[in-house]
């Protein structure tokens, strides 16, 4: 009978201590796996945040931060906390307060009570540039709606300043739908977006709509497309003494376009670039000989279309 009471003992034993081996971890074990998702609004400058410390309310402060980035903490000094989030500024407090040995394991909580950096700058060609007041993301093309939309002259490639210096990003949005899928980029709080001016290449002489045609959706022209946009050469013009004037380095050179055997496909196509001129006589001798000076002081005056 003693015997089998032992078992019993010996049984009640290893089942608690296999039952104490399969008990839940406990929390200070569990580590966080950390995510790559970015906070809409981060800490900036001018920013007013409120610090609470669990179980210590004399260290309850609201303090702002300052140009520099930094706030001044009681007791524990100086501690720079622009560009963070407050939940990562919450974990710098907390370390502050550690290494000077005011607190041993101190749970600290951040809240920015009013924001001084929540506006996204839109500036270049767009109908209402300025600054806009948001309190989180938004897609880029919410931001351009925001600013009135993009004008005719403006350049498809848009180009986004990150706040946090983490880099530019330039993208390209076309002019005729489907929409790239680079425009849904996100644009954060604090960033600028920058909608440079779209290029321009002139065609005249003796073609049907002499004047300046702005290089939208990419960005791409060539002298086929430039002279279909310019309503073609006209019977009278003199294609075979087509020349094109392109500034390279500070000065302008010409060259001659053989756009006779272009329209025939002899020749490729030829890509232009900004502010070229494509000059297409007139069969009369006395057109044929006008000089670079007389054909660039005519851009001045000439008229500007969208290649649309």
């Amino acid at each position: 009978m003693k015997r089998r009471h032992s078992l019993y003992i010996l049984f009640l034993l290893c089942a608690s201590t296999c039952l104490g081996s399969a008990q839940v971890k406990p929390a200070e074990d569990i580590v966080a796996k950390p995510t790559n998702t970015r906070e809409s609004l981060l800490i900036g400058p001018g920013d007013l945040l409120h610090i609470t410390v669990f179980r210590e309310p004399d260290l309850e402060q609201k303090v702002r931060v300052k140009d520099s980035g930094e706030i001044d903490l009681d007791l524990a000094g100086t501690v720079k906390l622009s560009g963070l989030t407050p939940h990562d500024a919450a974990k710098a407090i907390a370390q502050l307060y550690m290494q000077n040995h005011f607190l041993n394991h101190p749970q600290v909580s951040v809240f920015i009570e009013e924001y001084a950096t929540q506006s996204i700058s839109v500036l270049g060609q767009v109908n209402k540039p300025g600054a806009f007041t948001v309190t989180t993301m938004r897609s880029l093309l919410d931001v351009l709606a925001m600013s009135g939309g993009l004008t005719e002259m403006a350049d498809r490639h848009i180009t986004i300043q990150r706040a946090d210096h983490s880099g530019n990003i330039v993208v390209f949005l076309p002019n005729n739908p489907p929409v790239n899928a680079r425009a849904a980029e996100m644009v954060y709080p604090g960033d600028t977006v920058l909608v440079p001016k779209a290029g321009i290449v002139y065609v005249l002489g003796d073609v049907g709509r002499p004047g300046g045609y702005i290089m939208q959706d990419d960005s791409n022209l060539t002298v086929m497309q430039a002279v279909a946009l310019a309503a073609g050469a006209n019977r009278t013009a003199k294609e075979d003494a087509a020349r094109l004037i392109r500034k390279v380095n500070g000065s302008y050179q010409e060259s001659a376009v053989p756009l006779r055997d272009i329209e025939k496909g002899k020749k490729p196509d030829m890509q232009l670039e900004a502010d070229d001129v494509l000059y297409v006589p007139f069969s009369m001798a006395k057109d044929v000989v006008l000089g670079t000076s007389n054909i660039l002081s005519s851009t001045s005056s000439a008229a500007i279309y969208a290649a649309r």
